[in-house]
């Protein structure tokens, strides 16, 4: 029970801390905004000023304007004078330029043609005009216009002759409404409102229309009414009904809590007054204090949260606590269960190493064997062509004998022509039967490295050479459509042409027999690959084509092959990622065995 009162007591604490705190976040957020909003202002007003307050002094220097002032009787100088001060409102983008006499007379304007022209009409009692006099200077003062009624910013300075008298004053308007359109909510606050005050605390710059010409200051004195009565002629200048409220705590001497009766909703506001830089004016910048509200709600709902993470970490702890005697008791049992099964997961871990380094040592012995199985392969295809390259070899060796001996009998009879004759086809026979041992010796010896770009052509050509050595190929018609062009594949030049010798010896032992034997040799684009295709016009395949790449299937006698050729063609094409496929001719009798490599550029 004790602990629930200190609870609830907490509890409350930390609603009436968050709600304060929170109040003090919000309106201190909310000051920050509109000082920094003032600020903004303030800076344009000081641009704004600063950049028209040497134009008078400027124009003041111009000899035409004292030469007016001088003889304001001569209407020639005057209209000069009109056209330039309308030329001079031009270039500096004012309202209007005028020019008073020493007495507040306008006797030029740059509206002369206009039909609220200046000219003619006295402003000696406008402070912008007694102000230049008498102090010499420049003069800066805030009104509505006595003709048009529009506000604007009068700027003036004296113009003096020769000696230093003053002649007159000249005066520049500028639209107060050039200001007024620099006021931008700022984009961080949803209600702020601004109002510029003159030194009688009326407003004559407002983010509200109902706001304008309304007197923010009603306490002030008569003389300040009569003051602005003048500035503001034809106003009402209704006092505007304002409750302070005072100044919330934790904030500077120029913020207070205001309350603006008139509003329907929503009519409490933090007033932020701001002084204008060169002129007598208050910037009043008023935000809403709703926000206020919400941010106190926020801190709440964060000390709330606080509050209950506080309460349930308390919770469990103490639920913790009470726990860590049982945990303990179990802690010796877990470790046992552990170093157990840590036990057998090392166990497991080694069986599984040791079956991986298994199936590596099996992998690499498979490889070595199917390299050994395509090496045997090739040795069995020099084996049943042994025959043919021993009756390749002994027609040129009884050709070299005969020379041999002819020569030998023109020699003794001093024929030397005809000894070197039968010299020079001796030396012809021997290079034929080089360039056979040759052939064979590459196609024997094993691949010597990874694949690469081969031109396509000459494994055909080595192929040919082999098969055509056969004497089983005598008779039989090989036609090779060699092309004119490098083909270049992705694959190896040895396991390409052991591939192609394959094909050729069974398409050659697929025509022996027939009345007119044809075999023949095609290379053609088929999009990103090239097609070596080997056709006969023997007696064709089985039904089902692809079991004869299976291994030890066959259709030959012993004599002739063990069935192994064609499954060991097919791996190594798979190896070089290419294809091998092998189907009936639809043309005409025989088979069609289709080799199909990658292209690839020479460059490669």
């Amino acid at each position: 029970m004790p602990y629930r009162i200190g609870a609830l007591a907490l509890f409350v604490i930390t609603l009436v801390a968050s709600w304060t705190l929170g109040g003090w976040v919000g309106y201190r957020q909310v000051e920050q905004e509109s000082l920094e909003e003032s600020f903004r202002y303030r800076q344009l007003v000081a641009n704004e000023l600063n950049r028209y307050l040497p134009i008078p002094e400027l124009m003041a220097e111009h000899p035409l304007l004292g030469e007016a002032l001088e003889n304001p009787d001569d209407r020639t100088v005057i209209l000069q004078a009109n056209e330039e001060m309308q030329r001079m409102a031009t270039i500096v983008g004012s309202s209007d330029v005028y020019l008073m006499d020493i007495t507040g007379l306008t006797i030029a304007s740059s509206n002369y043609q206009q039909k609220d022209s200046f000219v003619g009409s006295n402003y000696a009692f406008r402070p912008y005009f007694f102000e230049a006099v008498n102090s010499g200077d420049s003069a800066i003062y805030f009104a509505l216009g006595m003709m048009s009624g529009v506000r604007g910013l009068y700027f003036s300075h004296p113009i003096r002759d020769a000696r230093g008298a003053t002649l007159g004053v000249i005066a520049v308007k500028v639209l107060v409404h050039e200001l007024e359109s620099q006021w931008h909510r700022p984009a961080s606050l949803s209600e702020a409102e601004m109002v510029v005050l003159d030194p009688s605390g009326v407003s004559f710059l407002a983010s509200k229309p109902n706001w304008l010409y309304r007197d923010f200051e009603p306490q002030t004195g008569p003389e300040a009414n009569e003051e602005a009565r003048q500035r503001y002629p034809d106003r009402d200048l209704a006092p505007i009904q304002i409750e302070l409220l005072g100044r919330p705590w934790g904030l500077s001497e120029q913020s207070e809590k205001i309350r603006i009766q008139e509003e329907i909703r929503g009519g409490d506001y933090l007033s932020v007054r701001t002084a204008l830089p060169r002129l007598d004016w208050t910037l009043q910048v008023m935000v809403s204090t709703r926000p206020v509200v919400w941010t106190r709600l926020g801190f709440v709902l964060g000390g709330l949260a606080i509050f209950c993470g506080g309460f349930l970490t308390w919770l469990y702890l103490r639920e913790r606590y009470r726990r860590e005697a049982e945990l303990a008791l179990r802690g010796e049992q877990l470790e046992r269960s552990v170093a157990e099964r840590t036990a057998d997961l090392e166990r497991s871990n080694e069986q599984l190493l040791e079956e991986i380094r298994e199936r590596e040592r099996t992998q690499t012995e498979l490889r070595e064997t199917q390299q050994e199985l395509i090496q045997a392969a090739k040795l069995a295809v020099l084996g049943q062509m042994s025959a043919g390259l021993n009756h390749e070899m002994n027609q040129p060796l009884t050709a070299i004998q005969t020379y041999a001996r002819n020569s030998r009998k023109f020699l003794e009879k001093g024929a030397a022509e005809m000894v070197d004759a039968n010299l020079q086809e001796i030396v012809t026979l021997c290079d034929k039967m080089a360039e056979l041992t040759r052939q064979f010796k590459v196609f024997a010896r094993k691949s010597e490295g990874p694949p690469s770009v081969v031109d396509l052509r000459l494994p055909v050509d080595a192929a040919l050479k082999i098969i055509t050595a056969q004497k089983n190929s005598t008779g039989i018609d090989i036609d090779w459509q060699r092309p004119d062009q490098a083909v270049m594949c992705h694959g190896d030049l040895i396991r390409i042409e052991q591939v192609m010798v394959n094909l050729m010896a069974n398409a050659v032992q697929a025509v022996e027999g027939r009345e007119d034997p044809r075999v023949s040799i095609q290379i053609r684009d088929h999009g990103d690959s090239w097609q070596c295709i080997v056709r006969d016009n023997g007696s064709g395949l089985p039904g089902n084509t692809e079991q004869i790449f299976e291994p030890f299937f066959t259709t030959k006698s012993v004599k002739q092959g063990l069935g192994l050729g064609l499954s060991i063609s097919r791996q190594i094409v798979d190896a070089l990622g290419g294809r091998l496929t092998g189907h009936n001719r639809s043309g005409g009798p025989g088979a069609e065995f289709v080799l199909t490599l990658k292209k690839r550029e020479a460059m490669e």
